[in-house]
């Protein structure tokens, strides 16, 4: 059981992920922006690790070379804040289907960059693999030929959300080679928010934060499907190649899709049924290893 420990943690953390709708909808009927809620998220996801470092990770709070801050430059601006501007102009330009699906071109990125900068190997399940998430999430969002919005700097852009996204599996395998996944993931917001404050100007709307349903809606998404999420994905990815980890982690649309029916009463018909099917059936082939399956018949099986 202690295998599959890696792939339940990155499971878990990219389910958590794909609960963000559940903050993101009510504050932005609230009033906030799209970037503007992607600060809220890091200042707060990085107010909670703090305070978590200050009772349970002192030692890990502390760098041991401060040129290191650019594994977090890498994590925290190339990947959150720039896969996140991405994702979300890509959103307004071309549409919420479009951009998904440009967004989980990531777990291709990851395999091309993991066989370059990480000397990870590329079989034929992992390739299977890619390509059958890429159909999934292209069948769960509902994609349409037809679609006239999609231009090519749109497309270009949303490309630059797959690999944003993509950049935090490469540079946290290279901080995690010298920091603990606690380190890695408080430095990672930690540096996005000092880099999203003064773009964002969050200061001008601070009358909204002394209401109640604010405060909790910005606590619950920087703690749920941010903090418990990347510590989870990380500590995950610490046992795990990269490009097996962003494969696992496309278990994140399907969760989405779940609460867009179950919470947003929105439609899923057959062919999202199909994309979850791809993208779980992608996640299992991953991590079965069918020559560690196999008994030998003069071993007999012990329990």
């Amino acid at each position: 059981m202690n295998k599959y420990k890696p792939a339940l943690f990155i499971a878990s953390g990219a389910a958590l992920w794909g609960m963000i709708a559940l903050f993101v909808r009510e504050l932005g009927n609230i009033g906030f922006s799209a970037m503007e809620i992607v600060a809220i998220r890091v200042i707060s996801a990085a107010f909670f690790l703090f305070l978590l470092g200050i009772f349970s990770y002192r030692r890990e709070m502390q760098l041991s070379k401060w040129h290191d801050i650019r594994y977090f430059i890498g994590t925290g601006i190339l990947s959150i804040v720039f896969f996140n501007f991405c994702y979300f102009t890509t959103m307004n330009q071309a549409g919420v289907s479009i951009a998904v699906i440009l967004l989980y071109t990531a777990p291709a990125f990851v395999t091309v960059l993991s066989f370059f900068f990480l000397k990870e190997k590329i079989d034929r399940k992992k390739l299977i693999a890619v390509f059958a998430t890429i159909l999934g999430c292209a069948l769960i969002t509902g994609l349409s030929g037809g679609n006239t919005n999609l231009t090519a700097i749109s497309f270009l852009i949303g490309l630059g959300s797959g690999l944003g996204y993509a950049l935090y599996t490469i540079f946290g395998k290279f901080a995690l080679r010298k920091y603990s996944s606690y380190t890695v993931t408080f430095y990672t917001f930690f540096v996005a928010s000092v880099a999203l404050v003064p773009f964002t100007r969050l200061w001008e709307k601070i009358h909204l934060f002394m209401t109640f349903e604010v405060l909790l809606l910005s606590l619950g998404l920087g703690l749920i499907p941010t903090v418990v999420a990347y510590i989870l994905y990380t500590k995950g990815l610490e046992q795990t190649e990269g490009s097996k980890a962003a494969i696992i982690a496309t278990i994140e649309p399907v969760v989405a899709c779940v609460i867009g029916v179950a919470v947003f009463g929105e439609f899923f018909g057959t062919a999202q049924v199909l994309g979850a099917v791809c993208i779980l059936g992608s996640v299992i082939a991953v991590n079965v290893n069918r020559k560690k399956l196999r008994v030998p018949s003069d071993k007999g099986v012990h329990n």
